[in-house]
């Protein structure tokens, strides 16, 4: 079967390679427009654009899916497209334009988490299970038929980053297997049952911690935003990014954003118990140790966080 598919960042490449692996005709690859990168600026391809170009793949680079697009898409030849964060709408137009329409493998377990950040909501939720959907795209917002699944159980330390560098590999298994079924004949695609959770792309203030909030769901919070948009909070009046976090259910005593060393350990107060900090960022620093930037206090006992 020739496919067209459409990705842009580095969670999409695994499925392209799937689906090659899988023996489909990958006829042209649908991508976002080199974007500018770095302090520098340079204009740069999309991981998926790269990846084509290695592969010598035909490529169509759209921001915005216009009737001049949609008639080079059909003039692939593509029975049916593939779609993993392409990171744009498909008008009714592309949708129509082939003949098994658009499949879209999602980060999560529809009708759970639709929208951008399936999988950073679902762990600043607390989510017990994850996983992911392949479904048939229709002008709703991940609403169409899904024709398959997959689930694993979440870990207590993921962060968004990690769970989806994972399911973009089992994920685009998923998306090949479904493909297949379709090009049998031999794929169902069932309608969405129960009720809907969304998941809007986080901004920079999803990651702002609210020292008052319990230590469970600030710990799901950091977990959530990393990598991006990042957690952090204040101190003197500048953004401080906060890293790896753990939770330190035996430090009770501590007033929310409060830090203290606790043995070798910097901990923050909360609205329940402590959060470990293992990793933090001062304002126009790198990433370090914790430990590390708590021994450079003068007096770690007046730090505070806002």
């Amino acid at each position: 079967m020739k496919v067209i598919f459409a990705g842009t960042p580095d969670v999409a490449v695994p499925s392209l390679n799937a689906l090659l692996e899988a023996g489909f005709d990958v006829v042209a690859v649908l991508t976002r427009p080199d974007a500018p990168l770095g302090r520098k600026r340079v204009l740069t391809p999309s991981p998926v654009a790269q990846r084509a170009g290695e592969l010598g793949l035909s490529l169509i680079k759209a921001a915005r899916i216009t009737p001049e697009v949609v008639e080079e898409i059909a003039a692939t030849g593509a029975e049916a497209g593939a779609v993993v964060a392409y990171g744009g709408l498909l008008p009714r137009a592309a949708l129509d334009a082939l003949p098994h329409g658009w499949i879209n493998l999602h980060f999560s377990l529809l009708p759970a988490w639709r929208g951008a950040a399936p999988v950073q909501h679902a762990i600043i939720n607390g989510d017990d299970v994850l996983g992911a959907s392949t479904f048939l795209l229709e002008e709703g917002l991940d609403t169409g038929p899904v024709y398959g699944t997959m689930t694993e159980g979440a870990r207590p330390d993921d962060t968004s980053g990690a769970v989806l560098e994972r399911m973009a590999h089992s994920g685009s298994v998923l998306l090949a297997q479904t493909l297949t079924a379709i090009a049998s004949g031999r794929a169902e695609a069932r309608p969405q049952e129960g009720a809907p959770t969304l998941a809007p792309k986080l901004s920079l203030e999803d990651g702002r911690l609210d020292w008052t909030r319990t230590a469970v769901a600030l710990h799901r919070q950091a977990r959530g935003v990393t990598p991006e948009p990042g957690a952090w909070t204040t101190l003197d009046g500048q953004r401080f990014k906060i890293g790896a976090v753990a939770l330190r259910p035996d430090v009770h005593d501590l007033e929310a954003g409060t830090v203290r060393l606790a043995g070798k350990s910097v901990v923050v107060g909360t609205g329940s118990h402590g959060l470990e900090l293992l990793q933090v960022q001062p304002s126009g620093k790198k990433m370090m140790n914790a430990a590390d930037w708590a021994r450079g206090q003068a007096d770690l006992g007046k730090v505070a966080f806002a």
